[in-house]
């Protein structure tokens, strides 16, 4: 009823050995299951072997001995029964809804070890009717296709050291994490803690090491369920300002999983580490920042921690798609660097999915308000040709995460009559922004840095802002720590973009918006671009050039200034006359 007893695995048989036996026996009660023991393997009962090894055996431990033969099975079966007419409603006869109780809702299924004889086969067959496998370490003929079972009906070769997962696996039990095991308090309530220069420990990316994060699905038999590696030193083996480089890369598998889903759970670690008391996260994927403070250090904070919350969380927050959920943690910079690698690819192939869709041709854009912890009044708006400006979620994303958790921070938002296609104001947007901002903010524009921009909270990628004496917009990345042509860095930027505040001539943004068509509309777009860092610019090239060329301007590209053109406006100002930049030109952009 409450998810403290799923359901019960019926063992048929021993194992080889009391050591082996124990292990699983172990396994089993850490999924909260009751574990009934039948019968006999060459004259060895699996009661007799964890005595062997002291543990202790009867209902207070879940461990009960059903009987000495095979038949004793029928008890198993009953006890299957009876849950269904005490717990599920289900009238003495009615044997169909008996059945469909305990496929639907009792998590059970029969381990058998050893030489499986016709008996055993013939209760296994008999267990299926009430959707309960069978699974076993002996060659016995397979029954793989679904249909009266949830999933596989009998599976067989299984190593010892598998056979439990295997058994959670294709039972379809969702593992169910009732608490974060670590030595710092836990919950909501610390999501929105900032660690202060006087309270910091150490840090992980943000610009003073490398740091990236990345959730990948693979298959199930590669994922082993709970398993949290750290490489590299650890807190402990640190002095405080010692920063370190970090890579947290999250493996899941589960029956229902989709590839679509990997940005929507991956995007859930900022919340999640921030939960954890002491400890700071900001940004995402290759820009992520971790503070670590020193009360969390004190309280004996490893980074295997982060691996605890991940684990657990997903499982509880994710459990109907995910199955299975391992997390490797590394602070050395070979390690990171590798995960860097891997981390791009799937950006890349993420940003790509969006193909040939635009605002015009959908009538749904989807909110983001998962950082509304640290800036209450900020809600941000997805769009097929504007992405989240954190650079993690795009449409595709926000639609998923919407199907995944109807009631979660990504909501469908009707965008309603076009009021100004130039600025991007819709009636639509604008009623959900004002309503989900608490009246803070009446009107935003999908598409103007100067004109009700849209607010941010502080995860951006990227910020632009208006160069006045240019007639045109910078924009700087979270990655480049020096002087911009606005006479302030990154850091100070982000005060006059972030908090949920909009500030006319300041805006958070992502990368990949540079190279979008809608990319500041209502200025004149990409026309007004004039100064971006060489190492985004580098970055950004291919999708740059290509953008330059399709409004007619392919030498655009080199008319955009970087630092080693100057980090001074009026550096800036004479590069771009002796470039001939179509700006200086245009319309003034401060009306």
């Amino acid at each position: 009823v409450d998810g403290t007893a799923p359901g019960f695995a019926a063992i048929m048989g021993a194992p080889p050995s009391k050591e082996i036996a124990s292990k699983i026996a172990l396994e089993l009660q850490e999924k909260n299951l009751y574990i009934f023991m039948h019968d006999q393997t060459n004259g060895v009962r699996m009661p007799d072997l964890l005595v062997q090894s002291d543990v202790q055996v009867g209902w207070g431990t879940r461990l009960v001995p059903f009987g000495p033969t095979y038949t004793s099975a029928v008890f198993a079966i009953g006890f299957a029964c009876r849950v269904a007419l005490a717990f599920g409603g289900i009238k003495p006869g009615d044997y169909r809804g008996n059945l469909i109780y305990n496929k639907n809702r009792t998590f059970a299924f029969v381990m058998a070890f050893g030489p499986v004889s016709d008996e055993w086969y013939a209760n296994a067959a008999g267990a299926i009717n009430w959707g309960f496998p069978t699974i076993s370490d002996y060659d016995i003929p397979q029954v793989l296709p679904t249909g009266i079972c949830t999933y596989e009906h009998v599976v067989s070769n299984v190593p010892h050291e598998e056979i439990v997962q295997k058994a959670i696996e294709v039972r379809g039990l969702k593992v169910s994490v009732t608490k974060i095991d670590i030595p710092m308090a836990f919950g909501p309530a610390f999501e929105g803690e900032r660690i202060r220069k006087d309270d910091l420990f150490m840090e992980c990316g943000g610009g003073r090491t490398t740091g990236v994060e990345v959730l990948v699905s693979k298959e199930m038999d590669e994922v082993e369920d709970g398993k949290i590696i750290l490489e590299g030193p650890d807190i402990s083996d640190i002095q405080q300002g010692q920063n370190l480089p970090i890579a947290i890369l999250v493996e899941v598998a589960g029956r229902e999983m989709q590839s679509d889903f990997e940005p929507i759970l991956e995007r859930q670690f900022h919340h999640l580490i921030n939960y954890i008391q002491g400890i700071m996260h900001i940004g995402q994927r290759n820009i992520m920042w971790i503070r670590i403070g020193k009360g969390a250090v004190e309280k004996g904070f490893s980074f295997k921690h982060i691996g605890k919350v991940l684990h657990g969380k997903l499982h509880q927050e994710f459990g109907a798609i995910l199955d299975k959920v391992q997390v490797k943690i590394y602070t050395v910079q070979d390690k990171v660097e590798e995960v860097m690698n891997l981390a791009r690819k799937v950006y890349t192939e993420r940003d790509l999915r969006l193909g040939s869709m635009t605002d015009e041709t959908e009538e749904v854009f989807y909110s983001c308000t998962l950082c509304q912890s640290f800036a209450p009044s900020h809600v941000c708006v997805i769009t097929p040709e504007r992405i989240g400006m954190c650079g993690a979620y795009n449409w595709l994303d926000g639609k998923a995460s919407y199907q995944i958790n109807p009631t979660g921070p990504n909501q469908p938002i009707q965008k309603g009559e076009c009021e100004d296609p130039v600025n991007g104001y819709f009636q639509g947007i604008n009623d959900f922004v004002n309503q989900a901002s608490r009246g803070a903010v009446a009107q935003v524009s999908c598409y103007s840095l100067m004109n009700s921009p849209m607010t941010a909270c502080g995860c951006f990628e990227a910020i632009a802002a208006m160069l006045p004496s240019c007639n045109g917009i910078m924009v700087v990345n979270r990655d480049f720590m020096g002087m911009t042509p606005s006479g302030m860095k990154f850091t100070t930027l982000a005060g006059m973009a972030g908090g949920g505040m909009q500030t006319p001539g300041f805006m958070g943004v992502s990368k990949h918006f540079l190279t979008s068509r809608k990319l500041f509309l209502a200025e004149g777009g990409l026309k007004r671009l004039v100064w971006i860092p060489k190492m985004l610019k580098e970055e950004i090239a291919d999708k740059l050039r290509a953008r330059c060329e399709e409004i007619g301007m392919p030498e655009l590209f080199d008319m955009i200034a970087t630092e080693e053109q100057g980090t001074t406006e009026e550096q800036i100002l004479e590069f771009l006359k002796e470039k001939g930049h179509p700006a200086l030109s245009m319309e003034t952009a401060i009306g």
